[in-house]
Order: C-alpha cells, then sequence, then structure tokens
C-alpha cells in the first residue's frame, strides 16, 4: 500500500477478514481451501467492488508459474481461470487483464527494473495470493493465522539478507508435547521453509547455517505463544512445494 501511495496510485483498503473466514470455516481440503478463497475473492468481494463502482476489468499480476501448476494438477493457483475452461466475465461479472502471464518470477522482476520502479517494489519475497491461509495446515481460524503471522514477522526479519528466494513459517495441524518452566505444556508446531530457486519452478532449502537455525528456533517460541517446536524443511521441490497448501 505505501508503494503504491508513493507512486501516487489511490488505494482503498477493504476489510473482508469476515468473508474469508466465513468461507474457510471447518474446511481442510487444501484444494477446497483455495476454491473457497478464489469464489469469496472474485466473487463475493472483488465482485461487490465492480457493482458498487461500475468496474469491468480486474488487472492483475498472474504469471506463467500459476498457470503450469494449475494446468498440471499440481495445484489449483487462485488467479486461473481462461485455461481451466473458466470465462471470469461470465462467472464474475467482469473481464481480467494478466499482462505478466507469459514471464516467470525472474521476467517479472527484469520488467520492473526495466520499468524504473523501486528495487524494494520488485525485489520483495513472493507472498501467496491465498494469504496466510497457505500456510495454515488444517482449519483456518484468525487465532491460527495471527500465530503464523508472528511466526512469519521473526523469519522475514531474520532472513532478509540472506539471498534467499523465499522464506516462509507454516503452522502444523498436529500438536505436540513440550515444557515450558518444568510443566508439559502442549502446543503447535512450525516448519520453517526457506528456498533457493530463479522461477520457482525448481527450488532447493537454502544451507542456512545452524546458528541462524537456533536463532529462529529461539525467537520463534519466545515470540508466539502457544508454539513448543520449530522443524526446517530440507525437502526440494519436486517432491515438495514450496508453499504448504
Amino acid at each position: 500500500m505505501g508503494f503504491f501511495q508513493k507512486l501516487g496510485v489511490t488505494v482503498e483498503v477493504v476489510d473482508a477478514r469476515k468473508e474469508f473466514f466465513t468461507a474457510l470455516a471447518g474446511i481442510t481440503d487444501p484444494e477446497e481451501k483455495r476454491e473457497a478463497i478464489t469464489q469469496s475473492f472474485y466473487r463475493d468481494v472483488f465482485g461487490r467492488i465492480v457493482r458498487e463502482s461500475g468496474a469491468k476489468y480486474l488487472l492483475q499480476g498472474t504469471i506463467l508459474t500459476d498457470i503450469d501448476e494449475t494446468v498440471a494438477g499440481i495445484k489449483r493457483q487462485h488467479n486461473v481461470f481462461e485455461q481451466l475452461g473458466i470465462d471470469p466475465q461470465e462467472a464474475f461479472g467482469y473481464r481480467i487483464l494478466e499482462p505478466l502471464i507469459q514471464l516467470r518470477k525472474d521476467g517479472v522482476r527484469k520488467i520492473g527494473k526495466a520499468l524504473g520502479l523501486p528495487a524494494e517494489l520488485f525485489e520483495r519475497i513472493p507472498f501467496p495470493g491465498p494469504a496466510l491461509a497457505a500456510r495454515v495446515i488444517g482449519t483456518v481460524t484468525p487465532e491460527r493465522v495471527e500465530t503464523v503471522r508472528k511466526a512469519n514477522a521473526v523469519i522475514e526479519r531474520l532472513l532478509k539478507d540472506t539471498g534467499a528466494f523465499q522464506y516462509m513459517a507454516i503452522l502444523h495441524e498436529d500438536r505436540v508435547t513440550g515444557m515450558r518452566d518444568g510443566k508439559r505444556e502442549f502446543g503447535q508446531q512450525i516448519e520453517v521453509r526457506c528456498w533457493d530457486s530463479i522461477d520457482a519452478r525448481t527450488a532447493t532449502p537454502t544451507r542456512l547455517p545452524f546458528e541462524i537455525l537456533e536463532k529462529l528456533a529461539g525467537e520463534i517460541i519466545s515470540d508466539v505463544p502457544g508454539v513448543v517446536s520449530v522443524t526446517y524443511n530440507i525437502a526440494s521441490k519436486p517432491p515438495s512445494t514450496i508453499e504448504a497448501i
């Protein structure tokens, strides 16, 4: 929001938490979550804005990797429609413009540089379209999203200078046994993911120094209530994916 305001673009923030959490209530299947988010955004949230404003188009940054993963059946990216035979005009009442659809992440960054945009805008780490719901395994609730948000804040702060392609926290569904102040604490588990990649088609775990991993674990357990376990993912993509959901 701040970046766009500096560019002179008027930004209106729409609080749609209620719509999204209502749509996600009780859903645990990853694909069902993505479909709930897709319908909530394009039909309900943005659809309402279109009806109220009379807008005819949505401009969005779909890239080629989104298309590849969706068409291959790996995971339904929430922003892919025409490649699945869905006409946004018929389904939602407006057209979608996708000027970056033939590019991957490295190409998008080259475009940003060529346009003279601030480097901090196009060099940012990727963030999932379904937002933090893509980082909560199991039921998505405001409380669980807040847990993973706090863990992500720690990870982004401590790993921002690593040069990694992307890094994040994943909140697991199962509770694990821990102990605090000499007593058992049946708490939550955060998985840290940090990736080296160019275009997100393939990725390998960043070889972080053990001292950084220890610091990550210590600060997450200290700063995020209820977390008693922190792990680090060392599986490459494929077979893993960058985001968990």
